[in-house]
């Protein structure tokens, strides 16, 4: 299936501008030099400001990144040593880098956690620009997850000057980023790209990981897609979804969270009767929206936010 927020831009304002931070934050390259897997973008990278509200706010849209990033977003709460890096959704198209990126910040960092937002490359496999298709559904998202696992392997070799736990180095993504959660947490053996310098020294697995209301895992309610290959050192894992996502499907997180059982892997899944698709953590009517807790929950309860010494 799909995985793309479902919204209407229209009369939406558009900038051929690169996305920049608020509150002055820089983006640190991820890359000395081009970019392993580089992807073909049908022009500049731009922003883009959608007309629907998503708890009362529009969100920010960009798309054509060809040179991705992350931004550190220290904590404002008594550090816990704990970093997570945010990956947004956006079906490879573009990437939802306010609903499923800053907002995600804003919530981690008075909790003492760093969070490290990554803009990765966009449009990427499995999306085809050139067809608005994606002919092939299950498919590795090759520049998407070099990017990934580079963001990790930085973070870790950062860890020291950016006051980090090295070891409790965490991943959260939405709908495609979700697949992206999961494509890190089972492939990080995998060799996806050659090592470019003393960086790549650093391992590329997720401490543990939080997949919201992913995609790409399964085109039915039995076979996990064969490029997730779930075993026993896939780190522990959230998973949250809807019942009545009609963009990714429930089974998506019901066939992923079944792999991760019987391989053995520590799994908390959360469903909901509503809540569609694409809600970001902004709180509405829906109890769904409401997840933060239960995610804040789970990351104390398996020693990830617990205070180094």
């Amino acid at each position: 299936m799909a995985t793309c927020l479902l919204m209407s831009w229209g009369a939406a304002s558009a900038e051929p501008a690169l996305w920049q931070p608020a509150g002055g934050r820089a983006q640190v390259a991820l890359w000395p030099g081009t970019p392993p897997h580089p992807n073909t973008v049908p022009g500049p990278e731009y922003v883009k400001t959608g007309t629907d509200l998503i708890g009362g706010k529009p969100v920010t849209w960009i798309s054509n990144v060809s040179r991705p990033t992350i931004t550190i977003y220290a904590p404002t709460g008594a550090n816990t040593g704990a970093a997570v890096i945010v990956i947004p959704g956006g079906g490879f198209e573009g990437l939802a880098m306010d609903l499923e990126g800053t907002d995600v910040c804003d919530w981690l960092t008075p909790k003492g956690v760093t969070c490290v937002l990554l803009k990765y490359r966009v449009p990427s496999p499995p999306y085809e620009w050139r067809c608005d298709c994606r002919p092939h559904n299950l498919a590795l998202s090759m520049p998407s997850l070099a990017d990934t696992q580079r963001a990790l392997r930085l973070v870790r070799s950062k860890a020291a000057t950016w006051h980090i736990d090295p070891h409790k180095v965490g991943v959260l993504g939405f709908s495609a980023g979700g697949f992206l959660v999961a494509e890190a947490s089972t492939n990080f053996k995998r060799r996806i790209y050659a090592p470019v310098d003393a960086v790549d020294k650093q391992s590329a697995r997720p401490d543990f990981a939080l997949a919201i209301y992913p995609g790409h895992l399964t085109t039915d309610y039995r076979t996990l897609n064969p490029n997730i290959p779930v075993s026993a050192e896939t780190p522990p894992t959230f998973v949250l979804q809807a019942e009545d996502d009609e963009v990714d499907g429930v089974n998506q997180a019901l066939v992923y969270f079944t792999a991760l059982k019987k391989a053995g892997v520590p799994a908390e899944m959360h469903l909901y009767a509503h809540g569609g698709h694409a809600f970001g953590l902004r709180p509405t009517a829906e109890p769904i929206t409401h997840w933060t807790g239960l995610a804040d929950a789970w990351m104390r309860g398996i020693g990830m936010t617990a205070r180094t010494p």
